[in-house]
């Protein structure tokens, strides 16, 4: 049977790759806090503090695949100073946030990356990790540089805003959306590729990407979903920043609205995720399983993104 260890597993793509693990048959053992959840039935928790000097001790025998999920730089060094010799396998969970430019569409994974100069910002210790992953665990190692996460459990709430506030009602203010894109991956899509491609064996750089669909498009499917022929009101760039609407996520934002200049960011070239292995579920299908899920969390609980009421009431007044 395949030993899988993950460095973490209780918080949301952790979970789902744990999940995935297991469904596939696989011994999997999750090596974390426990504060930020429950494993799924059927895998191992050991509890540990990865800021300890002994946090790996309880971790016995040889891995088939292990899976890192953290961009702390001293994570990521202790579990590879500990693990990456009893590792057949290494996946390091990155991000497209690792490239330098967001201008040009369908850049591929020898694209520019940043050059970590400041450990606390994440692309920089995305960077980091992966140079850190490449010099110890070297052809053993699979980057998986993951685009925009999406689906149940968000804790962003970047994409399940959309569902949630049409199936509020009302009038809904968008951005002007031609010309911008969206591309979102699955959360579970994501876990059961990365699950699948360490049996595989598969290694070097893959951008673990979703499917490109334009902002409208994205839109329509979250109203679509809703059930209510919510009236739209769109405003243009320099309306919204007048009125005080931050791009992309966190307080007061319209989430997945992304400059002009950024219109490379969501268009990500994805042919070695394909050529991997990777499926994706449709769009309609996501947008019903987040939708789903913002009903149960609740569709006027507190959000990390997206305006309030109250605020977009102030952005419609003007």
């Amino acid at each position: 049977m395949e030993r899988i260890l993950i460095l973490g597993g209780t918080a949301w793509l952790g979970r789902a790759i744990a999940t995935a693990a297991v469904t596939a048959g696989a011994d999997v053992t999750c090596l974390a806090r426990g504060e930020s959840g429950s494993v799924p039935a059927g895998a191992r928790l050991v509890r540990a503090d990865r800021r300890e000097p002994d946090a790996y001790d309880a971790l016995d025998g040889d891995w088939d695949d292990v899976v890192e999920l953290s961009w702390d730089p001293a994570f990521v060094a202790s579990g590879l100073d500990a693990l990456a010799d009893r590792a057949a396998h290494w996946t390091l969970v990155s991000s497209v946030s690792v490239y330098a430019h967001s201008d040009a569409p369908f850049a591929d994974e020898d694209a520019e990356l940043v050059e970590p100069a400041d450990l606390e910002r994440y692309p920089d210790a995305k960077v980091h990790a992966e140079r850190l992953t490449t010099a110890r665990v070297g052809d053993r190692a699979l980057l998986a540089r993951a685009g925009l996460i999406v689906g149940p459990g968000d804790p962003t709430d970047r994409f399940g805003y959309w569902p949630a506030r049409f199936a509020r009602g009302g009038r809904v203010v968008i951005p002007e959306s031609a010309g911008r894109y969206v591309q979102g991956i699955d959360v579970d899509d994501l876990a059961e590729w990365i699950a699948s491609a360490g049996r595989a064996g598969i290694t070097g750089t893959v951008n673990a990407v979703g499917e490109e669909y334009p902002l409208p498009a994205v839109l329509a499917a979250a109203r679509d979903a809703s059930g209510q022929n919510s009236e739209t009101v769109a405003l243009d760039d320099a309306a919204l920043e007048s009125r005080g609407v931050q791009y992309w996520m966190g307080p007061r934002s319209l989430p997945l609205w992304l400059p002009v200049e950024a219109r490379g960011f969501s268009r990500r070239s994805d042919a070695a995720f394909v050529a991997s292995g990777g499926r994706r579920r449709s769009l309609a299908e996501t947008m019903r399983r987040a939708l789903d899920d913002e009903r149960a969390r609740g569709l006027d609980r507190p959000r990390g993104a997206g305006l309030t009421p109250a605020e977009e009431a102030e952005v419609l007044s003007g």
